[in-house]
């Protein structure tokens, strides 16, 4: 079986000027761009669903187990980060511990997280806009906020069809044309978008926070209704799974290994740092969140914090709110797109993907033809599709990663004991095992149709890895010398 060495792999992460990606991104970056994909809408959704039907106040003890959880995941994506800080994060570990073929299934895994991620989300964006823009006399015309698969009723009883959704096309667009200029322009961006989006969180805490009814929090864990799931501590991990999905995202840090600076230091800074920083703003949010309400009436809300806002004398925090989760939206989307074209990056690098996806810009030092395609791509999803058939992020191949990531660290620990590693995981095998548990666990939670879409996009990946990838691997054609090559019978896979 094909496997990179760890040599080889640092090769490529000392590799300088303008044919490679330029190390721009210091810790504050990273940690930024971390907060900037966790903190999204799901924030203001998810914890008020979590409560109204699983935890009531205690969704924080769900909060703080759900980041548990997470946290094994992330030490194991730090030691890796700062043994081999190169671009393609759980795609470059697999290639180094487990082979080109698991790496190519974990690549091309990741593709569809970002891809159909960044899509479903500017479709969001897109409806959330029309929401804002409303609240100001303004009226996008619904032909051009929906798919042409889809129609809407107009106030008169008429109905009327889509032709594209123009604003999800845009906002695509324009975060694209953000990238490919430059990833420290593009963390600049974020670093604002993020800033702007915790400042909202932060002042529904402040202001939020003075109004708490101490009765709402009473009982704090409510007795369990008979069914494992309804409240008790039995609820509060039910609860845990459904805002451990709130979490994921820390790990796009890990593709831009190849844009920080002093990666070895700042990498695991950048992971560790973006979860504790949500994990806290997390557990105030839904403190004050259930503070001001009870959580029974957040049940079968879409919008529990609209509900909570109510109990406070600033009703301006709604639309303000309204305005977090636009912001929060333009964040995720910015950093599903940088990690998508890095994982191309890399792939495309090692041959298993034609070479426009890895080629560099001379002034830009990005890839900017990858980003420029797979942004075109993803606008032409974002605008013609409709968004339930998109769906949402596939959880599912962000939680296969993690599985993936915390195997390797257990495969490098037995066979390169000794190898530098600036930051180490604590407590191996423990921590590992415990995240591939936490892991397999939230899997097979999820829905049938979850799995069924996960095998139908790995079976197109193997057949464009069989058809393409293996023959044109550059370390099956021996192009990278520094390369360890394991028979696995007759064959090499």
């Amino acid at each position: 079986m094909l496997k990179k060495s760890l040599e080889l792999l640092r090769q490529e992460a000392a590799e300088s000027g303008t044919h490679t990606l330029k190390r721009s991104l210091g810790p504050f970056n990273l940690i930024a761009i971390g907060v900037g994909v966790i903190i999204g809408a799901g924030l203001f959704s998810l914890t008020g669903i979590a409560a109204a039907n699983h935890t009531g106040p205690a969704i924080t003890l769900s909060f703080v187990i759900a980041a548990i959880g997470c946290a094994f995941s992330a030490l194991c994506y730090a030691e890796f980060a700062s043994m081999v800080p190169v671009a393609g994060s759980a795609y470059t570990y697999s290639y180094a511990t487990m082979g080109e073929l698991f790496a190519w299934i974990i690549g091309w895994d990741l593709v569809l997280e970002y891809s159909v991620g960044a899509a479903t989300v500017a479709i969001s964006w897109s409806n959330y806009l029309g929401k804002f823009l409303s609240k100001y006399g303004l009226h996008v015309p619904p032909q051009l906020m929906m798919s042409p698969w889809e129609t809407a009723t107009l106030a008169d009883g008429s109905t009327v069809s889509g032709l594209v959704n123009l604003p999800a096309v845009l906002i695509v667009l324009a975060i694209t044309a953000i990238i490919a200029r430059g990833t420290q322009g593009s963390a600049w961006f974020n670093a604002i978008v993020v800033a702007l989006k915790v400042s909202v969180v932060l002042v529904f805490i402040a202001l939020g926070w003075q109004y708490i009814d101490p009765a709402n929090y009473h009982p704090y864990i409510p007795a369990n209704t008979g069914t494992f799931g309804e409240f008790g501590w039995s609820g509060i991990l039910r609860g845990a799974g459904v805002v451990f999905f709130v979490f994921i995202g820390f790990d796009i840090v890990a593709t831009m290994a190849q844009e920080a600076k002093n990666p070895q230091r700042n990498m695991p800074i950048g992971i560790i740092g973006s979860l504790l920083v949500c994990t806290v703003l997390f557990v105030l949010f839904g403190y004050v969140m259930t503070g001001l309400a009870n959580f029974t009436v957040f049940k079968n809300s879409a919008a529990p914090v609209a509900i909570a806002i109510e109990k406070t004398p600033y009703g301006w925090l709604s639309t303000a709110i309204i305005g977090a989760i636009l912001i929060g939206y333009t964040s995720v989307i910015l950093v599903d797109l940088l990690g998508q074209s890095r994982v191309f990056f890399s792939m495309s690098r090692d041959g298993l993907l034609p070479k426009v996806f890895s080629q560099i810009h001379p002034k830009f030092q990005t890839p900017l033809k990858s980003s420029l395609l797979l942004g075109l791509f993803i606008s032409l999803f974002a605008g013609f599709v409709p968004i339930h058939v998109v769906g949402e992020m596939c959880s599912i191949g962000t939680l296969l990663a993690f599985v993936m990531v915390c195997v390797g660290v257990l495969i490098m620990r037995k066979r390169e004991p000794n190898a530098p590693r600036a930051f180490r995981t604590p407590w191996v095998p423990v921590v590992p095992v415990l995240g591939i548990v936490t892991c397999l666990v939230m899997m097979f939670s999820l829905p049938q149709d979850t799995w069924i879409r996960l095998f139908v996009w790995l079976a197109i990946g193997l057949i464009i890895y069989f058809a393409y990838g293996k023959k044109n691997s550059k370390l099956g054609q021996g192009q990278l010398v520094n390369s360890t090559v394991e028979p696995v019978g007759n064959t090499v896979a």
